[in-house]
Order: structure tokens, then C-alpha cells, then sequence
């Protein structure tokens, strides 16, 4: 097993005990965990966006938010694991969450990338020319692919949905942390 296929494979489990340890180090106030969910909040627009977009094994998605960056999914994570790390106010917490995303989702978007470029060839080496691995261009690229717009049965069909139960459900154990230290 090589590490890119480890990192895709364990990337959830391995999130779940670091980011337990996160919420031990955490020190979260009302103030950081407000600012925290403004900033996930920006995440998870984005990932509902891509999320309405994306066909996952049908086509190469290459319209929406997926003409400014290839990897829209996991910018507005970036953005999650920012506000998640704002919200915890530590910078320990910080320093995993943000260590973890940057590791795991640089393994994950390069084993990607190779099952694409391998399911899509030359439309791909043309995409990935064209668009920006991670950080989005501000203008859109010349490429279609014939694909719709958002629907909300694509994002529900991806379960993205999960994401912001997540996201809400960190923010719930957040301010549960900062109640009882306060009592």
C-alpha cells in the first residue's frame, strides 16, 4: 500500500482520533467559536456548490466551481478546518487540524488526479492545464463538458449534506466544552 492510497483510504479514521485530541487541547470561547462558524460556513457553501455539480465516476465535472478550481470539494474543506481551528482556540488544536488537512488532502488529490487522468486521459491533461489544482482562478476556464448546473438531488446523491451535519456537530461539542469549563 503506498502512502497515497493509505491516506485515502484511513483519512477519516485517522481524522476522528486526531481530532479528538484537537477538542482536548481546545480552548473555545463564544467569540472564536462564532468567527469559527462564519468561516466554515464559507466551506460549506462551497462544498454545496461543487457537491450540486459533481457527476463522481460518470464524467469529467469540468463547469461550475469546477472551471476555477479542480478541487473545489476540498478548498471549502480548507475553509472548514480554518473555522474548526478558529473555534477551538488553541493553537495545538489548530496546529493538528490544519497539519492533517494540508497532509492528507495533498495525497488525496494527487491519487485522484491519477485515477482521472487514468479514466479521462487527454480531456483531463487539457483540464488540469486549463484549471488550478486548489486555488481557484477568479475567472472561469473555456471548458464544457455538456454538464448541468447545481441540483439538489446530485448534492443530496453525494451525501454532502454530511458535511455540515459534521461541521454543526463540532460546533455543538465546541460550545458543550465551553459551557462546562465555564461551570
Amino acid at each position: 500500500m503506498t502512502a497515497l492510497d493509505f491516506f485515502a483510504k484511513w483519512r477519516v479514521r485517522l481524522g476522528y482520533l486526531l481530532g479528538v485530541a484537537a477538542l482536548w487541547l481546545s480552548r473555545p470561547a463564544p467569540k472564536a467559536i462564532l468567527v469559527g462558524a462564519l468561516v466554515g460556513s464559507i466551506g460549506l457553501a462551497i462544498r454545496a456548490y461543487a457537491a450540486g455539480v459533481l457527476h463522481k465516476q460518470e464524467i469529467l465535472t469540468m463547469s461550475g466551481p469546477y472551471a476555477y478550481t479542480r478541487n473545489p470539494l476540498y478548498f471549502g474543506s480548507s475553509f472548514l478546518a480554518v473555522g474548526a481551528a478558529l473555534a477551538m482556540r488553541s493553537w495545538w488544536a489548530a496546529a493538528i487540524v490544519l497539519v492533517y488537512f494540508a497532509m492528507v488532502y495533498t495525497f488525496v488529490m494527487r491519487r485522484e488526479e491519477m485515477e482521472l487522468r487514468a479514466g479521462h486521459g487527454a480531456a483531463f491533461d487539457e483540464y488540469a492545464k486549463t484549471v488550478p489544482l486548489f486555488f481557484p482562478h477568479f475567472t472561469a476556464a473555456k471548458l464544457a463538458n455538456g454538464s448541468a448546473g447545481f441540483s439538489a438531488a446530485q448534492y443530496k446523491k453525494n451525501h454532502e449534506y454530511q458535511a455540515a451535519v459534521g461541521f454543526l456537530l463540532l460546533l455543538v461539542v465546541l460550545t458543550a466544552i465551553c459551557w462546562l469549563r465555564a461551570h
